[in-house]
């Protein structure tokens, strides 16, 4: 059985909750990725801000992102993966919640983030299509 563990990226940079969007949209630019998650002052997990969420959720709207402060991105609670959990789990809870990256959890400290390309690197080629065709799917209006 190959874990999350395993599988992630360790050492996860965190936005900070206290952080503006521009801050936040630099250090993804400096890191090469395109999510970071959310931690607040004591250091758990509040939520995840994406790329997207930035450009939908602040440029988009007209709103100053040197001034939009990144707890704005903290909604409902984030969808994570426990550290020690199958794989397969983790390509379940991607395609469930239609998400591409996930936050590992080891109890209630973030210890890496999971990629598609960390799950797919790993996984039997029937299983990751099924994953791609689920997390790529436009949403549907029902």
């Amino acid at each position: 059985m190959t874990t999350a563990r395993e599988l992630m990226t360790p050492d996860a940079h965190c936005a900070r909750t206290d952080e503006t969007v521009a801050t936040v949209a630099a250090r993804m630019r400096d890191l090469g990725v395109g999510s970071l998650p959310i931690c607040g002052e004591d250091q758990r997990l509040h939520g995840v801000v994406t790329d997207r969420d930035i450009v939908v959720g602040c440029v988009a709207d007209g709103k100053d992102p040197s001034q939009v402060l990144v707890a704005e991105f903290c909604g409902e609670e984030p969808v994570t993966i426990g550290a020690d959990d199958d794989a397969s789990e983790a390509l379940r809870t991607m395609m469930d919640h239609d998400v591409r990256r996930l936050p590992v959890i080891d109890g209630h400290e973030l210890v890496g983030m999971l990629s598609q390309a960390d799950v797919a690197r790993a996984m039997p080629e029937d299983e990751v299509g099924r994953m791609l065709a689920a997390v790529s799917a436009p949403p549907s209006n029902a």
